[in-house]
């Protein structure tokens, strides 16, 4: 009984993994955009709430298919108190910031689409360093110990399409983190979610200049 459900189990495994080949195929073959987005997400790193920002260029097909690189950073203030006895035998008091940067690759697949909904599960890879500094803007150039972080993220999303070129969304993922150093005490690890505002400039320029050699050649737009 056991051997039969593993062996149902690997078949349908089979089956998706061909599926989704397949589909893969069909987009990459069709028309390509640029995708270029700017964001904000909100995640727990020591069970606070905290705010990553990031950045990422890449390309998309048929908005069915997004795939590119690029980098995120902890945006919001994250800092400890540490207590020195000076010369004088009296303490001083210095604040250190967590700082924490990473490049990433992602991939995002759309899974489920009507006109005005749509359903994708994003994934990114990344690999980057956390230090702390005693400034509280990203400072590159410090001398500080520097850490190696590992990122795993995958998720899932949810748009809803107001206009052909302005639509609102959602996503919510889980974080996995490895660094190689105890000396950085945050938990990076934890779930992510966020709350966008989605304009797509191509499909407004679309819409505007139906006649134009670009909307000739990349468009028209689409829901």
């Amino acid at each position: 009984m056991r051997k039969n459900i593993i062996i149902c189990f690997l078949l349908i495994c089979s089956h998706l993994h061909s599926q989704f080949i397949d589909t893969l195929r069909l987009a990459v073959k069709g028309k390509y955009s640029i995708d270029a987005r700017l964001e904000s997400r909100n995640s727990f790193i020591d069970n606070k709430l905290n705010t990553v920002s990031g950045a990422r260029l890449g390309l998309s097909f048929r908005q069915k298919l997004r795939f590119g690189l690029g980098a995120q950073w902890l945006s919001s203030e994250t800092k400890k108190l540490d207590f020195n006895r000076n010369q004088n035998f009296k303490i001083d008091t210095n604040v250190n910031y967590l700082k924490w940067a990473y490049m990433c690759a992602y991939i995002d697949f759309v899974f489920y689409k009507t006109k005005r909904w749509q359903l994708s599960v994003p994934i990114q890879i990344g690999m980057g360093q956390c230090w702390w500094q005693n400034e509280s803007r990203y400072n590159l150039r410090t001398k500080n110990p520097k850490y190696f972080v590992f990122v795993y993220e995958p998720g899932i999303t949810a748009q809803f399409k107001i206009f052909r070129w302005l639509g609102l969304g959602s996503d919510v993922a889980y974080r996995f983190c490895i660094k190689n150093n105890n000396l950085i005490p945050a938990r990076f690890s934890g779930p992510t979610y966020s709350f966008k505002l989605l304009f797509w400039a191509d499909q407004l320029f679309y819409v505007m200049f139906p006649e134009h050699k670009l909307s000739k050649r990349f468009g028209p737009a689409f829901w």
